[in-house]
């Protein structure tokens, strides 16, 4: 469950939050959980075929993106409540003429795939079985971590991000990442 203090502040947070204000909430939620299914199958054997190369670089190569998410997360902390705003704007802008059932699933399926290339729960995921973690349980959990911060989105979006502070959550996915990081490069050691 590592994905989930980093998604949190996330654009998947925001994508997920305006969709279900332009679409019905369950068919939003399947949609963006079977395209996070995807990207965690993705990521998992990408982190796979890092295993197939000799171990030390790899964990040297897992601690570094650790690393380098923890300082992406700590130095957008400061501007997190202004890139939300912009996220909506761009997200609402993508999202123009309402859909209803499967219409909506698929198109939520579509922006959040799209999206998500490249994120930094991608990175993680293929980091921590890159390190050595068991393939399955890691999907499993960080599908189930980037379920939970949509079902969270659809649910409760308006409500938290009312109440809590973009930029506190960032630092605190921020040192989950840097104690990741630490703990890997330790074992590289």
């Amino acid at each position: 469950m590592a994905i989930f203090p980093v998604e949190l502040p996330d654009k998947t947070f925001v994508a997920t939050l305006v969709l279900s204000t332009r679409y019905p909430p369950l068919p939003t939620w399947l949609g963006v959980v079977a395209a996070f299914g995807v990207q965690c199958v993705i990521a998992v054997l990408a982190g796979a075929l890092l295993t197939k190369l000799p171990t030390r670089p790899v964990q040297f190569v897992a601690a570094a993106l650790f690393l380098v998410g923890a300082v992406v997360l700590a130095r957008g902390a400061r501007n997190a409540d202004a890139e939300e705003k912009a996220q909506e704007e761009e997200f609402g802008a993508k999202v123009v003429e309402p859909k209803r059932g499967w219409r909506a699933a698929v198109a939520s399926f579509l922006v959040l795939f799209t999206a998500e290339w490249g994120d930094l729960s991608q990175f993680l995921i293929a980091g921590l079985v890159a390190r050595g973690n068991p393939a399955l349980p890691t999907f499993l959990g960080g599908w189930a971590g980037l379920a939970a911060v949509s079902g969270l989105a659809v649910l409760l979006g308006r409500w938290l991000l009312k109440r809590v502070r973009l930029a506190v959550i960032r630092y605190i996915g921020a040192s989950v990442c840097a104690v990741l990081a630490v703990v890997t490069l330790v074992s590289a050691l």
